[in-house]
């Protein structure tokens, strides 16, 4: 065989000879090149290499101009912060201290005082031991020394603390710990099942259908379809800001003037108020809609007495469904032609409930971080339960009832302050199915200040504690199958209403900042960080666009805690708080939709006659003066921040924790500890709710 003359591989070898050559030029605008062999002339030049003096300054310019742009913000964000902490807690500018009645709350605040004091104290011990050369903190195996070891009274103090601290405080922390995180683990197999399930109900396109279309032309005269009789209820307390957009859209509803009737439940106790309200269902009655203004005299019971009275009149009986709106809800003209034919053909069926969507959801940090637990809620809770249980609880506003649903349950009680899920508990036990429907949207309104977000959440917090308590002999005496009766009490009402604000309040607010001074019940790493990452992962998933938000709704969550733990307590053991009923404040947010059709309105208004006719003297007098009224309205009084004594109280008790974990070189603990810290701060200074760049 011909030998082969083949040169290529010999030729790739890298074979440097030679002495490497280094040419400079004297120009220093001409790059520098270093010459390390005969064919290196030839290969690519990085590019970094071929920068010249210019341009490698403008890039350290720019560098350090950045840094030092950085620094600045963070010190302007830093000022700021501490020029906010001096006006609002030393000189008291422009803010109240939180309403309390006497003995409300001051258990709960006296209790954290007591750990803000004892970490205090503890942090100065750990400090002078600190210097004192005494690290046996660093240590989880402590060496206790010899009583010949002592070293002066305090050593025999610190000795004796770290004898105390392993054999008796340790061991308590430990066991309550494990016990959290039990709890945690439980709570976020939970939530993973929910989020398997919603991926399924989106991989198999599973919703409600409705069988053809009954409202095509066609298809009603075929078939002989009548729409059924609806009944339409706002109840409405003192709602200025909302009042005339909720009742304009529910005005607007697609649906036969003689097969629908709207009332208008107001439980106003301001006159001003109840002749602004009157003079706009006055309004709408001359353009033919068939509306109704009720007030009750005796106004008990909240929002269930205000429904059960209306639902007491003699014409309802002439009704087979009821659609419920709060005062901020603005439901789209088709919404009764999306919901009530899922009635027809399923007599079991007693509620269709629709999705929220929310106006005010970009307004600010607030907004934002509520936005992900509700989407969440809708997306994922209710729409899973729907599915595959047929049972949820009713939001209490945007559904539709079956009368005779209401009537079997037992009607609407004045028992307690979630008076929705009340009767969607008594619904069930009764054999009725709910259905949700996930792409029907109605707006609505979440608060924009934290003081109205954290009333709404104690509200929420507390009622179904209580009616836990009322409840679970009617569940257990039942006659649905066990399964259910399981799902009920284990997972709707004992998981996810009592177990979850226990387990968040004990494991992140307290048990965490005192494994800072108790190294020997530290808490692992997963549990303070990957697992809580995760699972705020996956509430966010229903709301990508708040992926941003990630980190301030995993440390707003547990500042939340806070409240809800402290509502929870009061409604399981039914203190004077748990029967609280605050209205939430609304903004009287418009979407660009309603915009438009309010700026029509006035339009066609300007060119009609003054002359309303049909009406009386009476009558037109009557209403000039509301009208007066309603221009001389006061303006709106400018917001007043108010502090938090108990989340301010917190903030101080985990930046000295995190101030503990620095001395111990924990890193991941004193990042969380201090940017939880942070949290707790703004809550309590109340800045979490004010307007912040988009």
């Amino acid at each position: 065989m011909a030998p082969r003359l083949d040169f290529s591989d010999w030729w790739g070898k890298d074979t440097r000879k030679g002495t490497p050559v280094v040419v400079t030029m004297e120009n220093p605008n001409y790059s520098v090149v270093e010459i390390d062999g005969p064919d290196s002339a030839f290969r690519p030049v990085e590019k970094s290499r071929g920068k010249n003096a210019k341009q490698v300054t403008w890039v350290l310019l720019l560098k350090a101009h950045r840094a030092v742009g950085c620094v600045a913000w963070l010190a302007t964000v830093l000022w700021a912060l501490l020029g906010t902490i001096k006006k609002r807690l030393i000189f008291r500018q422009g803010v109240a201290m939180e309403s309390e009645k006497a003995g409300k709350g001051k258990l709960l605040f006296r209790i954290i005082k007591v750990f803000l004091v004892t970490s205090l104290a503890i942090l100065s011990f750990e400090v002078v031991a600190y210097l004192k050369g005494w690290h046996y903190f660093r240590n989880p195996n402590l060496h206790i020394p010899r009583t010949s070891d002592f070293q002066g009274l305090l050593h025999m103090v610190y000795v004796a603390w770290l004898t105390l601290r392993a054999d008796y405080i340790a061991p308590l922390i430990q066991a309550l710990s494990k016990f959290c995180v039990a709890l945690f683990l439980i709570q976020s197999a939970d939530r993973m099942v929910l989020c398997l399930g919603c991926l399924w109900i989106k991989y198999k396109k599973i919703k409600p259908r409705i069988d053809g279309d009954p409202f095509k032309l066609e298809d009603v005269e075929g078939s002989g379809y009548q729409y059924p009789m609806v009944l339409v209820q706002i109840p409405m307390c003192n709602e200025r800001e909302v009042y005339e957009q909720s009742i304009s859209a529910v005005c607007q509803i697609d649906w036969p003037k003689d097969r629908l009737l709207i009332q208008v439940l107001d439980d106003s106790d301001d006159e001003s108020i109840q002749c602004l309200i009157k003079a706009e269902v006055y309004n709408w009655s001359q353009q033919g809609i068939n509306i109704v203004y009720r007030h009750r005299l005796v106004r008990t019971g909240y929002k269930a007495g205000n429904l059960k009275s209306a639902m007491s009149c003699d014409y309802v009986k002439n009704y087979e469904f009821v659609a419920i709106f709060d005062a901020d809800f603005q439901p789209n003209p088709d919404f009764l032609k999306q919901t009530v034919p899922h009635f027809q053909g399923n007599p079991d069926l007693g509620l269709v409930q629709a999705r929220w969507a929310f106006v005010n959801k970009d307004e600010n940090l607030l907004t934002r971080l509520q936005n992900i637990n509700l989407c969440f809620h809708f997306e994922v809770e209710q729409q899973v339960n729907g599915v595959f249980l047929n049972f949820f609880g009713f939001n209490g506003t945007a559904g539709v009832w079956r009368i005779k649903a209401l009537e079997d349950s037992g009607g609407w009680l004045e028992r307690t302050t979630v008076e929705d899920m009340d009767i969607a508990v008594r619904a069930h036990l009764n054999g009725w199915k709910f259905i949700f429907l996930n792409d029907v949207k109605v707006l609505c309104e979440v608060p924009e200040s934290y003081e109205a977000y954290r009333k709404q959440q104690h509200r929420w917090h507390s009622g179904p504690m209580q009616l836990f308590r009322l409840c679970l002999p009617a569940v257990i005496t039942s006659k649905i199958s066990i399964w259910k009766k399981a799902n009920m009490l284990l997972l709707f009402f004992l998981l996810r209403k009592l177990i979850l604000p226990f387990y968040s309040f004990t494991l992140f607010c307290i048990i965490l900042p005192l494994t800072m001074f108790v190294p020997e019940a530290e808490l692992p790493v997963w549990v303070i960080c990957y697992v809580p990452v995760f699972m705020s992962f996956l509430n966010i998933l229903p709301a990508p666009k708040s992926f941003p938000f990630i980190v301030p709704y995993l440390l707003f969550e547990n500042t939340m805690s806070v409240t809800k733990f402290n509502a929870m307590v009061s409604g399981l053991f039914q203190l004077g708080s748990s029967y609280e009923w605050i209205v939430t404040k609304k903004a009287g947010r418009a979407s660009e939709s309603d915009l438009l059709a309010a700026a029509e309105r006035d339009s066609k208004t300007v060119n009609q006659p003054l002359i309303h006719r049909g009406a009386s003297e009476s009558e037109l007098s009557e209403l000039n003066r509301l009208k007066e009224q309603k221009e001389s309205t006061p303006p709106a009084v400018k917001k007043i921040n108010k502090i938090y004594r108990k989340e301010l109280t917190l903030a101080f008790l985990l930046l000295t924790a995190s101030v503990r974990s620095l001395l111990a070189s924990q890193g991941v603990h004193f990042y969380f500890l201090l940017f939880q810290g942070v949290t707790f701060l703004l809550v309590g200074l109340d800045l979490i709710g004010e307007q912040m760049s988009q």
